[in-house]
């Protein structure tokens, strides 16, 4: 592998070059930066394949804009960019526009636009086409125009080219498929991957994957450091007290900023209360629809916003030069991961705010992100096994009802098994090929292992006594790593840890309010006929629940951390704060008609707990209550976690209303109140409300003590 450029850059390219940068920024004053002109001389004159690992800012898209605009005067072919994220893609076409490039995308949001998009590829009217990675394996852009792109194409770019890699942070699996693409280019046909955040062992896979089919790879790497971040670590173990450190201290902060969260919860509950306490802000999560995120990203942009209060949905790709500050309220699970969200900052500005306020429960959401992008060796033989004795092409939706795997793994695993070969997207679903196919639990085993260091790595960021951008460098295998002068282990604090009791209050009040709406299920899943269950359709009205509460989603930061530590223990009576908390929600509820009597949902691991709950809430609401309904054949079956037919199918059949409980609902004049401990899928709250409504109760209002996600 080369590790430098051939040659020194030509006079005549080094011009050329130079107006198309200039034309690109939009003054005559700019000059390349270190290493940009060597990475586009390679790419012009020795078309090569060339990975740049240069920190956020430093100008990645200068370099494939400019050798666009070389490579398009020379007569080559549209640029093909193979581009992670919508606010990528917005943000890249906006650059592109600035220096006269025209640049047209296809994704999931424009699919339909694809005729037009191909017309004026024929008409020789684009110059960058960027596209998503799982564009790559749509079956007729794919089949129909992938071929003829990778033939015309005068460059191919992978952005954010860690994605390329399963020890990379944020890993793809559609991006394991650009490695099929590269076998398909034209000899000499130039090749760019970029990335800001890739250690040692990310960079060699990625080299690797790049010189498919034999090349040569030059990897051009920088150093790492920015030296307009300020870096510092404020611990704070209570959650009220990091939300009440950004009500007291968030318009401190210089210019606009970010605020990462680890959940979507998170984001929105933050979100929520620093608008109430008069900051403006929003959330911005993978819940917001593609046109609120661009409005809310041009909100940020023009400074029309304090914050927004995100999840990593706002990440790799968003671009706003002289973003002030970025600020997380628990950590992300690796340095590496956390490098690329702080780099957000400070990319044109002489000093940016970086503060990570960690907290205890980070640690149990990396461990729940982790086990869901796994592939599990017994969910991915189901799924080939299925696929194959189908003989016939199954969408998504089907195979959920053939084998027990939620949705959201479901996909990843697809993909995974598609990558590797096991099976294939077609129209109308997914199909197997017939290849031979093993899990590679070796593979998988050494990846789990690298994100457990990593995690270790993140904890021990935080505890560390040495300079914070040394350390995110040495993570990152930058070997240039030297202290920076300016984080809070280098300088001293440079924020204030003071919390002003009465932003404690306000926070706490926030993060005490429980309640948490639960939507009554509306729709029956398909193929439940293959599951021995006869429901198909829309649930009839006269079996529904009303809609019901919980205290808490478990991924909030006030009382999801108690239930947490409440519901991992082992079964106990409830206690009267939780009591108190059901209590405050009931009051809160605002329902048509009160509730007159109270049932629970029989349980196997926590009866205590959701016994006295009942009988608690009964006493204190002066509610009789009628007993639980009963367990049938052992109860429902199955562990947390599976797909919606399946949790379905677990409780079918399984649950029932005894004679006793039946003798008490006969008549009874008003709603019932649903108590268990957790809401899940929803499935056994919709056969219970079910039961129950069939057994004579005119409403069932379903209440909980949390909520998963």
């Amino acid at each position: 592998m080369a590790s430098s450029p051939t040659a020194p850059p030509a006079t005549d390219l080094r011009a050329r070059a130079t107006i198309a940068l200039r034309r690109l920024v939009g003054r005559d004053d700019v000059d390349f930066r270190n290493g940009q002109l060597d990475a586009i001389a390679e790419l012009v004159e020795g078309r090569r394949r060339v990975l740049v690992v240069q920190r956020t800012g430093w100008g990645k898209s200068a370099v494939y804009f400019v050798a666009t605009a070389l490579r398009r005067a020379e007569g080559a072919g549209p640029t093909v960019i193979v581009s992670p994220l919508l606010a990528l893609m917005r943000d890249q076409i906006a650059a592109a526009e600035r220096a006269g490039i025209r640049a047209v995308t296809l994704n999931s949001t424009n699919a339909d636009e694809w005729g037009t998009v191909s017309g004026a590829l024929a008409r020789d009217e684009v110059d960058v086409l960027l596209v998503s990675p799982e564009r790559l394996n749509n079956p007729r852009f794919r089949d129909e125009q992938l071929p003829a792109l990778a033939e015309s194409c005068g460059l191919l770019v992978v952005d954010e080219a860690h994605c390329i890699s399963d020890w990379g942070h944020d890993f793809r699996p559609d991006y394991r498929r650009i490695r099929d693409l590269l076998l398909t280019l034209p000899d000499r046909t130039p090749v760019l991957a970029t990335t800001a955040t890739a250690n040692a062992r990310v960079v060699t896979d990625v080299v690797e994957q790049l010189g498919a089919g034999g090349h040569d790879v030059l990897t051009l790497r920088g150093p790492l450091a920015r030296a307009s971040l300020r870096l510092g670590v404020l611990p704070l173990s209570a959650p009220e007290q990091r939300l009440a450190w950004l009500i007291a201290h968030l318009a401190d902060l210089p210019g606009s900023g970010i605020v990462y969260a680890l959940t979507v919860a998170a984001a929105e509950d933050v979100a929520v209360a620093l608008r109430e306490a008069g900051h403006e802000v929003a959330a911005y999560t993978g819940r917001t629809e593609p046109g609120e995120r661009i409005r809310l990203e041009e909100a940020l942009r023009d400074n029309r916003v304090k914050a927004l209060v995100a999840t990593s949905a706002l990440g790799m790709g968003f671009d706003k030069p002289d973003l002030g500050f970025v600020l997380h309220l628990g950590a992300p699970s690796s340095p590496v991961a956390y490098y690329q969200q702080v780099g957000r900052a400070g990319r044109a500005t002489d000093r940016a705010d970086v503060l990570l306020m960690p907290g205890p429960e980070d640690k149990d959401i990396w461990r729940y992100f982790a086990s869901a992008s796994m592939p599990r060796q017994e969910q991915a033989d189901a799924v080939v096994r299925a696929l194959a004795d189908a003989g016939r092409p199954l969408s998504t939706v089907a195979l959920e009802s053939i084998v027990d795997v939620r949705r959201t793994r479901l996909e990843l695993l697809l993909k995974v098994l598609d990558v590797d070969g096991a099976v294939q997207r077609v129209a109308g679903g997914w199909t197997a090929t017939g290849a031979s196919w093993t899990y590679d639990a070796e593979r998988y085993g050494r990846v789990s292992e690298a994100r457990e260091r990593e995690q270790q790595l993140m904890i021990d960021y935080e505890r560390t006594g040495e300079c914070r951008m040394a350390f995110l460098q040495r993570c990152l295998d930058d070997d240039t790593a030297e202290s920076c002068g300016r984080c809070d282990r280098c300088a001293g604090p440079w924020f204030d840890p003071a919390i002003p009791e009465a932003a404690v209050n306000t926070a706490r009040s926030r993060l005490d309010r429980p309640g948490v709406v639960l939507d009554p299920r509306a729709q029956w899943p398909t193929g439940m006929e293959r599951l021995g269950v006869p429901l198909r359709g829309r649930i009839a009205p006269g079996v529904s629940s009303e809609p019901g509460r919980a205290v808490a989603r478990l991924s909030d930061l006030g009382w999801g951390q108690r239930l947490r530590e409440l519901l991992r223990g082992e079964d106990r009576p409830v206690t009267q704060e939780i009591v108190r908390a059901c209590v405050q929600v009931l009051a809160g509820w605002g329902w048509d008609e009160r509730p007159v009597a109270i049932v629970s949902v029989p349980s196997r691991r926590r009866p205590q707990l959701v016994g006295s709950l009942a009988t608690g809430l009964g006493e204190l609401g002066r509610l009789p209550y009628l007993g639980a309904l009963d367990l049938l054949d052992g109860g429902p079956v199955g562990d947390p976690g599976g797909n919606s037919a399946f949790r379905l199918a677990n409780v079918w059949g399984r649950l029932g209303v005894g004679p006793d409980l039946a003798d008490r609902l006969r008549g009874i004049p008003g709603p019932v109140l649903l108590v268990d401990d957790v809401a899940d899928s929803r499935w056994t709250l919709t056969v219970c409300a079910g039961l129950l409504r069939e057994a004579g109760a005119p409403s069932v209002l379903p209440l909980t003590l949390a909520v998963e996600g």
